[in-house]
């Protein structure tokens, strides 16, 4: 599951891309992707489209991906997490009242093979949807190297 404020943005386009590239790599069957926000703002709403269009240029859509909030339950039967900024990790985090599910939500740019940096920045206000894209493509492409060389161990 990706993680990020109000499940209208970034989450919404790492969703789709790895469903997208898990499509290419004939794993679309084998791997369930979700997305949700911490934030109720959205809820049921579909992505924002600026963010849509970003992702149709790239040859995906968004179009199936709804606004919702992540729950208790998502913790429980996820196998991931993965939260696009430190606040929506510490939210995810104020969830998990009992630290139980800790080891499996982490921050996305933990794979990003090509920053430091923690964060993935929220376009919603500054408008870089395309920087965003970068960010995620890169890191979704990382994240599925990781999760099939993890599958042959």
């Amino acid at each position: 599951m990706f993680v990020c404020l109000g499940n209208h943005c970034r989450s919404p386009l790492a969703h789709g891309y790895f469903e997208h590239i898990l499509k290419n790599h004939d794993l679309d069957n084998k791997i369930e992707v979700l997305s949700s926000g911490t934030s109720g703002w959205h809820l049921g709403e579909p992505p924002d489209s600026r963010i849509c269009h970003v992702a149709e240029k790239y040859g995906f859509s968004l179009s199936h991906i709804k606004g919702q909030k992540i729950t208790r339950h998502d913790l429980e039967t996820c196998d991931m997490i993965l939260v696009m900024d430190r606040s929506n990790l510490r939210d995810v985090l104020n969830i998990d009242r009992h630290n139980q599910f800790a080891d499996k939500i982490k921050l996305f740019r933990l794979f990003d093979p090509e920053s430091t940096q923690e964060d993935v920045p929220d376009p919603y206000y500054s408008g870089i949807f395309e920087e965003v894209y970068a960010i995620i493509s890169r890191t979704c492409d990382a994240l599925l190297t990781h999760i099939t060389e993890q599958d042959n161990k």
